[in-house]
């Protein structure tokens, strides 16, 4: 029988429920990084002052006609690929009617029965090896606007997201935990962000997720029924909200009552759902084809295009560089899970030289500086090529791993190189035998106890006197020298 752990916000205790299997299956909207909207002209850039990036299209006046973005069927073919699905060389989009006050046409241009994109699947890794989630399906829709509900007691709408292009890809229900739904949402932000067809920011919207959650007994095959939740917009909510849910179900179900089907909204603050409306099914849009849009069409020669265009994906370089830079699986693993760090790493090495060295850096000095000041790779001070010029001189026996940190922080205020920087700090490595010879002698001379406690067979005080010369030489000394002329001086 299979255990599932739980989290119980009351009590703050863990709960094993051995009767049940959690069931997830997740809806996510991808927004696409297109210029313009998925059916006008207007601009789909994020950020704009409220009801600025609007045209007669996206605001729905009569009479005005969408023309498809051929981007966006690009972007679909490319995910579509990407995800091993099967494209469809003839899709529909139609019209999903519902009211809203943010729908300005009281409809959304999306696609139901022949979706541009069928039958993929998403591998994923929780902690418990490789697992397949399969996919339903990936089809072409628009964004609403936005309501603003924080201004006062009224409601405002900003239609700047409406028209937006966004791709939905849906699951199969075949999640069993949330740390597998959390790892299927950021499978699917590494592969779009790798594909370059969206920046995939949870906190901008442009990645969005819907889960639908249920319980059924162990062993059984039929699906409970399910709930769906909305508002989580990262992916530790999307493992609470998860948790939370389960748990909601698992104490009606036990106390002898009955789930109803119904959307819920989760409230991060409070770290619980609540109930926002009846779920609604597909009858209830009344989907019907827009007449206004032709049929997409997707050639051969389009998808030869769009699979030419694909990226080596994280698998594979991470594979790549195991074998091309001599690096661990598990530095591989951790450089290529954003692509634009990936490229920085090879870039370095590229200058460098050094793979190893340069896998060091990227992963230690360099992902510690962007954690830190909230930085992306494309904002960070020192490019690719600098680094890889520091760690350069560091294989030359220029400086030492410790000068060159200094270095390092040098870079970031400045665009000089680490070479200009060395000359003019002073801070080149001293590798003249007799400047050693002759600090060393003076640190043993300083030391007399120290030394005869070495020489007894304390020979761990070995450290504390090469720590003693690189200070007196203040770090600049070439430490594999300082060493020997210590190991010499020592047991002489």
């Amino acid at each position: 029988m299979i255990a599932r752990l739980f989290y119980r916000r009351r009590s703050l205790t863990l709960i094993v429920a051995m009767k049940y299997e959690l069931v997830v299956g997740l809806e996510v909207h991808c927004q696409l990084n297109t210029e313009s909207k998925a059916f006008c002209g207007c601009s789909a850039k994020f950020g704009k002052p409220a009801n600025t990036n609007v045209c007669p299209v996206c605001l729905a006046l009569p009479g005005a006609l969408p023309v498809l973005n051929r981007q966006v069927v690009e972007d679909a073919v490319k995910l579509g690929i990407a995800t091993g699905c099967t494209i469809a060389p003839h899709s529909v989009l139609a019209r999903k009617n519902y009211f809203y006050p943010d729908l300005p046409k009281g409809y959304q241009i999306s696609q139901f029965e022949e979706p541009i994109c069928s039958e993929g699947n998403i591998h994923i890794d929780a902690g418990e090896g490789r697992r397949d989630i399969r996919l339903i399906r990936i089809h072409i829709e628009e964004d609403a606007g936005k309501s603003i509900h924080d201004i006062g007691d009224d409601t405002y709408i900003d239609l700047n997201r409406s028209g937006v292009p966004l791709l939905e890809i849906v699951s199969y229900p075949d999640m069993r935990t949330p740390r597998e739904a959390s790892a299927y949402l950021q499978k699917i932000r590494q592969i779009v962000k790798y594909l370059g067809i969206s920046d995939g920011n949870m906190e901008e919207g442009s990645l969005r997720c819907d889960a639908n959650v249920s319980l059924r007994p162990v062993g059984a095959t039929e699906y409970g029924t399910r709930t769906e939740i909305k508002n989580m917009n990262s992916f530790k909510n999307v493992e609470k909200a998860i948790e939370y849910e389960a748990e909601r179900h698992r104490e009606i179900l036990d106390g002898g009552g009955v789930i109803v089907q119904e959307t819920r909204l989760w409230d991060a603050d409070k770290g619980e759902t609540r109930s926002m409306r009846g779920k609604e099914f597909a009858h209830d849009y009344r989907y019907f084809p827009d007449p206004d849009l032709v049929p997409v069409l997707v050639d051969q020669e389009l998808l030869d295009r769009m699979k030419s265009e694909l990226p080596e994906f994280p698998e594979v370089r991470a594979a790549r560089f195991v074998t091309e830079y001599a690096i661990p699986a598990y530095d591989a693993a951790v450089l290529t899970v954003e692509r634009e760090v990936a490229d920085y790493y090879e870039e370095t090495v590229r200058v460098s030289g050094d793979g190893k060295a340069s896998s060091n850096w990227v992963m230690g000095e360099v992902l510690r500086t962007l954690k830190e000041k909230y930085l992306d790779i494309s904002e960070f001070a020192i490019s690719s090529e600098r680094l890889g010029g520091l760690i350069a001189l560091i294989g030359k026996g220029t400086i030492s791993n410790t000068i060159a940190k200094q270095v390092f922080e040098l870079m970031q205020q400045n665009g000089l190189s680490s070479s200009e920087i060395v000359e003019r700090e002073g801070l080149a490595q001293v590798s003249d035998s007799g400047a050693i010879e002759s600090v060393v002698q003076e640190i043993l001379d300083a030391n007399p106890g120290q030394l005869a406690a070495y020489r007894e067979g304390k020979t761990k005080l070995l450290g504390f006197f090469v720590g003693q010369c690189m200070s007196r030489m203040k770090g600049k000394a070439n430490p594999q020298m300082v060493n020997e002329v210590l190991l010499k001086k020592l047991e002489g």
